[in-house]
């Protein structure tokens, strides 16, 4: 029997509307006119009366849709930290939100008490993790290096150099100065803030590691005044060592040199027992040696500025000098050539200062605008102010190693 022939597929038409008429399901082709009108009419499916919409939703609704979403989760993944805290957003799996709104009684723009202050609105307390910030101090160094490789930058008649110094060499110490040495500074207020002025320190430590606190200390203390220092001849003669300290502004311990800055207003630094302070043996440590003939006094007595005596507590355990082997000292031209617990026996590491807990005070100000500057031509006068300020640190150390709890603890 020759099978009938269904060019245009009405049987299969016929077979799928039986089909669906079993299931309850209207069947609306694409191509008939019912599936056009079907967005707005309604058929009766034995379960009520259910909308005729198209199975694909247009392109503009799926575009609309991914768009939303997208945008949804972005502004969910940059959610600010600070934001977050300040809200106390806490996820709740119940599906409510664990906090309310922000509470509208408060001014605009004010946050609850207690949460962290985001004036720029970067979500972070200090800006770190803002991109704009972030590339900013970028091209600040870039800047920076740049200026250092092509020479654009300036120096004084000394040498000194503050942008390296308050950029680079500070910054490298000041983590030594808070963090290893944990200095405690007292007395900061009476280094003069618009004025020069002679400061004056004990020397110990085998190293000069004080003179390099003590400048931590000034410049933190003070608001970025600089401490210039004066050095002894070695300290210069010594390849790369010279270099770096008259970049950092130090100068020869010369009585011209010295005046020259302090009539310039600038705060002077000196250690006047110089290498027989920071080269006696740990025996002694704490008792000042000679100050020297008082030059720093005549220099301060010239021009007419106050004497700060600073006294240092700490610097006299990073190195305990046991001994001075004079025959290497002699030979090296070096003024003496310690052994301590650390070196020469570990090597390079045992130039790494000990971890001992430092007390710094500037005392009460010598005045020297009451003297005639001709007084300092006067040796009397000289010894005199040189014995006072040399007594004065030698009675603060006493009192700060009483206050002091431990070596190398607090």
């Amino acid at each position: 029997m020759t099978p009938r022939r269904d060019p245009v597929g009405l049987g299969a038409d016929r077979a799928a509307a039986e089909r669906a008429r079993r299931r309850g399901t209207p069947l609306v082709s694409p191509a008939s006119p019912e599936s056009a009108a079907g967005a707005e009419e309604s058929e009766d499916t034995g379960l009520g009366r259910l909308p005729n919409r198209p199975q694909v939703p247009p392109v503009e609704v799926i575009d609309l849709v991914a768009e939303e979403a997208g945008r949804a989760m972005a502004e969910a993944m940059v959610v600010p930290r600070s934001t977050a805290r300040r809200l106390e957003v806490v996820p709740d799996l119940a599906g409510e939100p664990a906090a309310g709104p922000p509470d509208e009684s408060l001014p605009d723009g004010d946050a609850p008490a207690g949460a962290p202050e985001d004036p720029e609105g970067h979500g972070t307390e200090e800006g770190v993790d803002d991109p704009a910030h972030l590339t900013e101090l970028l091209l600040d160094a870039v800047e920076f290096v740049r200026r250092r490789l092509s020479g654009d930058f300036a120096v004084d008649e000394f040498g000194f150099d503050p942008e390296l110094t308050e950029r680079v060499m500070l910054n490298v110490l000041r983590p030594v100065y808070e963090r290893w040495f944990r200095v405690e500074l007292r007395g900061a207020d009476r280094i003069p803030a618009d004025r020069g002025a002679l400061l004056v320190g004990n020397h110990s430590g085998t190293l000069a590691w004080d003179a390099l606190m003590t400048q931590v200390a000034v410049h933190d203390s003070t608001g970025g005044r600089f401490l210039r220092l004066l050095g002894a001849d070695l300290v210069f003669a010594t390849p790369v060592m010279g270099d770096v300290a008259r970049r950092m502004g130090a100068t020869l311990a010369a009585s011209s040199d010295a005046e020259r800055l302090l009539s310039g207003g600038e705060l002077v630094g000196v250690w006047p027992e110089g290498f027989k302070g920071i080269g006696k043996n740990f025996r002694d440590r704490y008792r000042l040696q000679r100050f020297g003939r008082g030059g720093f006094v005549a220099a301060a007595i010239r021009t007419q500025v106050p004497i700060v005596p600073v006294s240092i507590v700490g610097a006299e355990e990073i190195y305990p000098m046991l001994a001075d082997v004079r025959p290497l000292a002699r030979l090296t031209g070096a003024p003496y050539w310690p052994l301590t617990p650390t070196w020469p026996w570990f090597g390079p590491l045992g130039l790494v200062p000990l971890p001992s807990k430092w007390l710094i005070e500037f005392g009460e100000p010598v005045p020297t605008d009451q003297l005639d500057p001709g007084a300092a031509d006067d040796p009397m006068v000289v010894f005199e102010i040189t014995d006072r300020v040399r007594e004065t640190i030698q009675q603060t150390l006493y009192a700060l190693l009483v206050r002091r709890r431990s070596v190398f603890l607090g």
